[in-house]
């Protein structure tokens, strides 16, 4: 199977473009990446089928060999700063539940945020 580099790709867009190593672009559509795969970096080495389509060839049955180190992963917080924000998260959380209970759900930028600041302790304990 062919392999190569991803030149490019956009979520918004659903497409991207692989760099192969034999020297030609080849279309990547997202739904061609892995199941659970909802996007791939620059960079991140492929192993890829090839069919041609309309514009040129196009990648299949993509797997991903080699994958970019994330700039995130290396930013972890430390333990005590974790736990803090943990605790305060709590604090926030149960004043949303108590709201709940009154029928009060939080505004739409209120819930937001507090997803934002879910979403990023799950990516520090994930880490």
């Amino acid at each position: 199977m062919p392999t190569g580099r991803v030149k490019w790709f956009s979520l918004e867009k659903g497409f991207g473009f692989i760099a192969s190593d034999e020297g030609e672009d080849v279309y990547l559509a997202a739904t061609s990446l892995p199941e659970g795969v909802p996007t791939v970096k620059p960079g991140t080495k492929l192993e890829f089928g090839v069919a041609d389509g309309r514009r040129g060839p196009q990648a299949l049955s993509v797997r991903i060999i080699d994958a970019p180190v994330s700039l995130v992963d290396n930013n972890r917080i430390n333990n005590d700063d974790l736990a803090a924000m943990i605790e305060d998260t709590i604090k926030i959380l149960d004043k949303v539940g108590n709201g709940l209970r009154h029928g009060r759900h939080p505004s739409g930028p209120e819930a937001e945020r507090l997803g934002r600041v879910l979403r990023g302790i799950a990516g520090q304990l994930e880490a």
